[in-house]
Formats: structure tokens, sequence, C-alpha cells
């Protein structure tokens, strides 16, 4: 494990797109603007991003994902042997909100230069503080789907599958060092989906075992990881889901924590917490030395401002069971996995992450 850390004031990523990119984006798909361009509008966005998220004192900045429609399908699609397609994606939000894309796996999966790496070189150009790239996790090409998605007679093992993955991301997470990435998290929706008994009947009813699964998926990344250089900071997001404010999963971390924390080679988690959906803080309990629990307190699916006296409140709760030393505190989850984004206005986004900053420096006496 490295000796770095998430900051006491961090965020997990994704940040609502400006009416400029949005208009961008739409002019693009209209036909009345040239991808060059649309791409000019993207860096000058993230440019002010950048700039926006060190004035209010983040010591880890993003390009909020800007680039991005999917946090997760606008990498995964460009792995060699993945393709995506309109379709139901089979992960339908509270509300019968649905998502209208899935995956398919036409050839063994591998790794070929991908197009995000060169998005870490531009944020950490503008980077003052330091820039942090998010990609979801390798669980995320398997999860969602299983072998309903793989061509037939592709992987005949899936412990094959799972070796490919696992490859393939190790070569991901060497380009990323390579262009100076130094503080890489993986998103990761499997784990807290795994804590809840609707979505691990589903897993059962497709022919996985929902007891398995967390080792199997803690084996993917520690492949990704085997090469893992000592100075690389490597994070794990995990939430219940996060398109337009809604959810999927419900549950407390209890069924996969002794495996997350112990077997999981990353070294820290950013872990939601802003409801009762995620239970409490008992799993922290297993928590080892050495890694950092980032307490998503502070909900990123409504505009409305926490209490500062309720965040410290529960962080203290949290202590009792971690040591306040192995805590930071962070949103619970981006504000705009997708780029139609939460239903807040960016003015409160940015209120949220000032009072996340504040509360940091009034518990452990820093941001940093």
């Amino acid at each position: 494990m490295t000796a770095l850390r998430p900051f006491r004031a961090d965020h997990v990523g994704s940040l609502l797109r400006t009416g400029t990119l949005k208009a961008a984006r739409e002019a693009t798909l209209a036909g009345r603007m040239s991808l060059a361009e649309l791409q000019e509008v993207e860096d000058q966005e993230i440019a002010a991003l950048v700039t926006k998220q060190e004035a209010i004192g983040l010591h880890s900045v993003t390009d909020g994902e800007f680039r991005r429609a999917y946090w997760h399908f606008d990498f995964l699609e460009r792995l060699p042997g993945v393709s995506s397609e309109a379709g139901d994606s089979g992960m339908n939000f509270k509300g019968g909100v649905g998502v209208p894309k899935t995956l398919r796996i036409n050839d063994r999966v591998g790794y070929a230069a991908h197009p995000m790496v060169g998005h870490f070189r531009y944020l950490a150009r503008r980077a003052r503080q330091t820039p942090k790239m998010t990609i979801p996790g390798p669980s995320m090409l398997h999860y969602r789907g299983g072998r309903k998605m793989m061509a037939p007679g592709l992987y005949p093992d899936m412990d094959e599958f799972y070796a490919d993955v696992g490859r393939a991301y190790a070569g991901a997470v060497a380009d990323m060092y390579a262009a100076g990435c130094r503080y890489l998290q993986l998103d990761d929706i499997s784990f807290a989906y795994l804590c809840d008994p609707a979505q691990r009947e589903m897993l059962r009813e497709r022919g996985d075992d929902p007891e398995r699964q967390p080792e199997i998926y803690a084996g993917m990344v520690a492949t990704a990881l085997a090469e893992k250089p000592a100075d690389l900071l490597i994070t794990m997001h995990l939430c219940r889901g996060n398109f337009r404010s809604t959810f999927i999963a419900s549950g407390g971390y209890e069924p996969v924590a002794e495996v997350l924390f112990n077997a999981m080679p990353v070294d820290g988690y950013f872990m939601e917490w802003d409801s009762d959906r995620a239970g409490g803080f008992e799993p922290l309990r297993f928590l080892p030395k050495g890694k950092t629990v980032v307490l998503g307190l502070v909900t990123s699916k409504t505009g409305t401002l926490e209490s500062k006296d309720d965040i410290k409140r529960r962080i203290e709760e949290a202590a009792k069971f971690a040591p306040l030393d192995q805590l930071c505190l962070s949103p619970q989850c981006g504000f705009a996995s997708t780029q139609e984004g939460n239903t807040l206005a960016e003015e409160e986004q940015w209120r949220k992450l000032e009072m996340i900053v504040e509360v940091a420096r009034e518990v452990w006496g820093t941001a940093a």
C-alpha cells in the first residue's frame, strides 16, 4: 500500500455539465458543430472547472467527466472486444427510469491505447492541485449483464474472462501512470449492489453466485494492480445507483465489508452514507490500518444543504468504529454520473463542496 491517501475534503469526480457544454453537445449531434469544435469547448469548460475546484479549497481536481455521456460506457466501449448499442441496460432505477444503452462483448477483452489517457493529460496540464482520474471498476464489465451480453461460446470458462478484464485494466493503469496520473479512482457499484437482497437474487437467477462475486471482483482488481507503483494512489467508489437523482439498491455494507476492506487491494474507499439505505457505520470495524474511508455524508441527489453540525455528529458516529485519522469527507456520489446530471443547480453543487471543505478544516484542521 502507498503512504498516499485521499484528501480530508474530497469529491467523487463527476460534476454538473455547464449550459455552454450541453449546448455544444446538442449542436454537435445536430451537425452544426464539428467534433474538433466540441473539443475546444470541452477544453475551455474543463479549464474553468478546474479553476473553480481549486478556488473553493479542494486539493483533488477532476475534469468533471465533461467529455463523457456516461460514467462507465465511455470507458468500457473503447476496450478491444467490447461494443455498445441501444437497448435496455437491465438496470432500471426507482421510479421506472432506465438507461437506454447496453454493452456487448464480441471478442476476447483486451487493451489498446485509450482516449481517456489523453483526457487525463489535458487535466494535468490545467491543474495546480492533484489531478484525479476516474474510470469504472473492472466488475462493471460483468455485473450489469453477466454472460448474456457475451457472444455465444466466447468464454466457456468465466475465469478466463475475469483474467482478461483484469489484464486489460492493468494496461489502462500502466498507461495512466505513464501519463503522470498518481491518483486513480475505480468507480464500482457492484459491492454496494451486493448488499441488496433483490440484487443478490437477480444474480442467482441468471446463474451467478452472489457469495462468490465479491472475491471474484476483488481478484480482477488484484490482477489490474499487480504491478501498481508505490506512488500511485488507488481508490474505489461505491454507490447504490445515481442517475437523474434516482437509485437502484438498498442495504448496509455488512455482507461485503470484510472482503471489501481486506481483499480489495486499494488504498481508500469512497462510500455512500447519505441516507438510511446505506445502513450504519458498524462495517467500518473491518477497516485495516493503512486504509482510508471517505465518508459520503453529503448527498449529491438534491440541492438541500446539509447542516454542518449534523455532518460533524455523523463523523463522530463513524469514528466509533474506525479511527478518525482514517476517515475523510465527500459527497456520497458524483453530481452527474451521466450528462443529464442530478436535479440540483450548479450553485447548490458548489455550496455543498464548499461546505465539505469547511467541515474538514473544522474537524481535522485541514482540507488536505
